[in-house]
């Protein structure tokens, strides 16, 4: 595969990957969305949030101007609200909660009015938060990612000083590397991160990783806990033929590249054939066409309704012209001279419900041959089972094993994120790191 340079101009990308969900540009327009609200009591909205922010409470402060007291709200519940605010697939949590549904009616703009008061918080850099005096303790956090940031920043609160150890040049994790740029920018991830840290009391170690650099055997001695937050690793393989052609790559490095390049040098195929139907596929798919490639096709091995993504994603995709192909797993990758040209598939339907009650994808034996020089393999990932091991921390496959107060088989050991969970949103990845805080300050006696 040859890097097309060029292939669009500037302008065509500053386009093609600006802000896909635009804010309320206006006050006036924030409060007429925010006065929509009917403040429900037992409000289904704060229930289906992860982090239970207090819906009707931050939009009723929206109402009467009080945006420094609706940031505070939100925050209060979720110090990331700003960035899942963005990110967050709230048709299917707070918004797709909202009473207005059941009256046939749209549902109140939750993300945006969220967007709107913490985004103006961080902007303003209000002081919203102060830590108490320092209590002598110490507490290392491995991995800057949401649900790391979420941990350090109420372990900071109570006084505690936190060292971050981060194996990238930046925080953030998933939102700064992994989301597709028309839904969060690299910048805005820089200005969250400062957000967290303006706190005071944490320190962020960038080109640190675990069994590499810095060993929990070592930070065990060192500090008084431990809180692992150090998310999944690479791309499942697809495990067939020809997956090691070039042209052949997985739609988390795919991304990486995107965040952390000028997009007219990141490599993009012609024909583009993209693996997988959940967030990241649907990432990598649009942004293949926003990059300039000419046809992308979506193969899922299931029915639309088994659909890992929410309707709003698989829309985008559809508008950004992208093709779908369900019940269709890929088989065998063929090429000519090392490249990819062609990619061979199984027609599948669906058998019997397993354990989860969903139906199993079952191969009827016949087959089809897309044409293609790009494969995007976005499977799902895998946890990292090396490192956890090497580390003599208990896990599943790789998922580390914790206690109702996420605690590890290691005594003053805490974990929660994705490396636990496998891999879920990143609501629940604040979630996790609030729970690791708090089960950490307990193990203190503080």
């Amino acid at each position: 595969m040859t890097i097309k340079a060029n292939r669009l101009d500037s302008a065509a990308y500053e386009e093609n990957f600006n802000d896909i969900h635009p804010p309320f540009e206006t006050k006036e327009g924030a409060l007429v969305e925010a006065n929509r609200c009917l403040f429900c009591y037992d409000a289904p909205c704060i229930k289906s949030c992860p982090t239970g922010i207090d819906v009707p409470q931050f939009i009723r402060e929206i109402t009467t101007a009080n945006f420094k007291g609706s940031a505070k709200t939100i925050f209060d519940s979720n110090i990331l609200g700003a960035g899942c605010s963005r990110v967050c697939p709230v048709e299917k949590l707070c918004e797709g909660s909202c009473v207005y549904n059941n009256l046939h009616e749209k549902p109140i703009s939750i993300a945006r009015l969220q967007r709107y008061s913490t985004e103006m918080a961080i902007r303003q850099k209000w002081p919203l938060y102060q830590r108490q005096p320092d209590n002598g303790k110490r507490v290392a956090v491995i991995g800057a990612g949401p649900a790391g940031l979420v941990c350090a920043h109420a372990l900071s609160l109570s006084g505690t000083t936190v060292d971050i150890f981060e194996k990238e040049e930046k925080g953030g994790g998933l939102m700064t590397y992994g989301v597709a740029a028309y839904k969060v920018t690299p910048e805005f991830c820089q200005d969250e991160v400062d957000w967290v840290l303006s706190l005071g009391g944490i320190t962020i170690k960038y080109g640190k990783s675990l069994g590499k650099d810095v060993q929990l055997a070592d930070l065990k001695k060192q500090y008084d806990a431990v809180f692992l937050g150090i998310g999944v690793g690479v791309t499942r393989e697809l495990g067939i033929p020809g997956e090691d052609l070039q042209g052949v790559v997985d739609a988390i490095s795919f991304i990486y590249q995107l965040r952390t390049n000028e997009y007219a040098s990141v490599p993009v195929g012609d024909k583009v054939a993209v693996i997988g139907m959940g967030m990241t596929a649907i990432d990598a798919a649009t942004q293949s066409i926003r990059l300039g490639a000419k046809e992308v096709t979506l193969l899922y091995r299931r029915t639309e309704k088994e659909k890992p993504c929410t309707q709003k994603e698989l829309d985008i995709a559809r508008l950004d012209g992208c093709q779908i192909i369900w019940l269709a797993a890929p088989k065998e990758v063929i090429g000519k001279n090392g490249k990819v040209t062609h990619l061979v598939c199984s027609k599948m339907k669906l058998g019997e419900a397993d354990a989860s009650g969903r139906c199993v994808p079952v191969d009827t034996g016949e087959t089809f041959t897309l044409e293609t020089d790009m494969v995007i393999k976005a499977t799902g990932q895998t946890p990292f089972e090396n490192i956890v091991a090497a580390a003599g921390i208990a896990h599943q496959h790789g998922k580390v094993v914790i206690s109702q107060d996420a605690g590890t088989s290691l005594q003053g050991v805490f974990a929660g994120g994705d490396c636990v969970n496998g891999g879920k949103e990143v609501v629940n990845a604040v979630q996790a790191g609030k729970d690791g805080a708090r089960a950490i300050l307990k193990y203190l006696g503080l």
